[in-house]
């Protein structure tokens, strides 16, 4: 309970944060490197950790299949509907905002109320779900646990840098914005204690809860991340991230090894 708590609410200060110094003036150029390192550690955390996992409680592998495909097609129709929503910010510091499909330039001046309720309304429900992963994740080891909410921290760092540039280019303060985003983590906390009670009176769920978890971490890697380094015309910066995304596996498979 301890741990689910702590990295719930450490995993919601870090990546906010991290987003706060990277708009503040942290070097753009690390942007296109974390996004890489991102990648790398959400698809070691899911093929690696988590759906090893899952498989070794002898639910049927046909069962947790259907579950995982369930899983990518849950998340791809809650985006669809603006609720599972991501946003990251690229080397030159502009957001790109797709809560209903594409991909759109947000400026001052073209933020509405309505786009900042949907950011901080997709972003709340975003880390529910993500409390009670790690919770799940927690509830079969310590282990594997803290490299879920690693995996959790490094894919929100972006999309809270997203969200904030949002909120500021929305004309709300530094204050404002860091407060609102920090509000909208806490629901984190919250998915992380109610995943926990859940969870403790339905141990048989776990397999199940897992392989969501692995859904949730291939869907963002597939269909968020690798699309943003595929589009990476520069040869220089396209080195650098796939070094990035080969450093983000090797970190998470030599924590694995003794698991």
């Amino acid at each position: 309970f301890m741990y689910i708590l702590l990295a719930t609410l450490a995993g919601g200060a870090l990546s906010l944060l991290a987003a706060a110094l990277l708009i503040a003036g942290f070097p753009q150029r690390w942007l296109p490197r974390l996004v890489g390192f991102a990648t790398g550690v959400l698809l070691a955390v899911a093929l690696l950790d988590v759906l090893p996992e899952a498989f070794e409680s002898g639910v049927e592998p046909h069962t947790l299949f259907a579950t995982l495909l369930a899983g990518l097609l849950g998340f791809y129709g809650l985006e669809r509907v603006a609720l599972w929503r991501h946003a990251h910010v690229d080397e030159e510091g502009h957001d790109h905002h797709c809560p209903s499909g594409g991909h759109h330039h947000h400026h001052a001046g073209g933020i509405d109320r309505h786009t900042v309720v949907s950011v901080l309304v997709g972003d709340s429900f975003h880390n529910f779900v993500d409390g009670v992963l790690i919770a799940a994740a927690f509830m079969v080891s310590p282990t594997l646990g803290w490299s879920t909410t690693f995996a959790v921290v490094t894919h929100e760092v972006p999309q809270e840098a997203g969200d904030f540039a949002i909120l500021r280019a929305a004309g709300m303060s530094t204050k404002r914005a860091l407060l609102f985003n920090g509000i909208s983590s806490l629901t984190a906390i919250a998915g992380g204690l109610l995943g926990y009670f859940a969870l403790s009176q339905m141990q048989s769920l776990l397999p199940y809860i897992l392989t969501i978890a692995a859904a949730s971490f291939l869907y963002i890697a597939i269909c968020d991340l690798l699309p943003m380094l595929r589009r990476e015309g520069h040869r220089h910066t396209s080195m650098w991230q796939t070094g990035a995304m080969l450093a983000g596996i090797a970190v998470i498979a030599f924590s694995t090894l003794g698991h």
